[in-house]
């Protein structure tokens, strides 16, 4: 054998000796890896599942309680409101004459209208007419509250 072969085969056996020892220590480093991880995932799981628990549970969670016992209500004051501050509800109408609806303030609009009696005109307002829906469109006006709109507007006309 000459002295070239002889290195060459040195570095074949010295080559293959690296190799065999570099691949022994990726195995060592990739089970004491897994035995790692698999702490660290258990204990991921656990944390996943008590998170999920509570989550869910919250979800589940009633809104409110039934109770059986009555609260009284606190008194409240009842809001008086002027004619003209519930006139304003009418006013998107009869302040522009929109839909037909007679001016409030011009006369020879309500005229023809006045002529067929307020009764007739109360009984309008009440129940509407025409484009004009039922109490103009506010239900929380009573009959009492209308009629009281109705003469402002007749009065504001005159």
């Amino acid at each position: 054998m000459s002295e070239e072969q002889m290195n060459d085969s040195k570095f074949s056996r010295l080559f293959i000796i690296m190799i065999i020892a570099m691949t022994v220590l990726t195995i060592i480093i990739a089970v004491l890896a897994s035995f790692a991880a698999s702490d660290v995932n258990a204990k991921l799981d656990e944390r996943s599942d008590i998170e999920n628990t509570q989550a869910t549970a919250a979800r589940i969670a009633p809104v409110g309680k039934f109770s059986a016992t009555t609260v009284a209500a606190a008194p409240t004051e009842a809001v008086v409101l002027s004619v003209e501050d519930m006139y304003a509800s009418c006013a998107a109408c009869h302040a522009t004459g929109a839909a037909g609806a007679p001016i409030t303030g011009d006369a020879s609009q309500w005229s023809a209208r006045l002529a067929k009696g307020t009764d007739t005109l109360y009984n309008n307002a009440i129940n509407g007419i025409n484009a004009m829906p039922a109490r103009g469109g506010n239900s929380a006006l009573t009959d009492d509250n209308v009629k009281a709109i109705v003469d402002y507007m007749i009065n504001q006309s005159k």
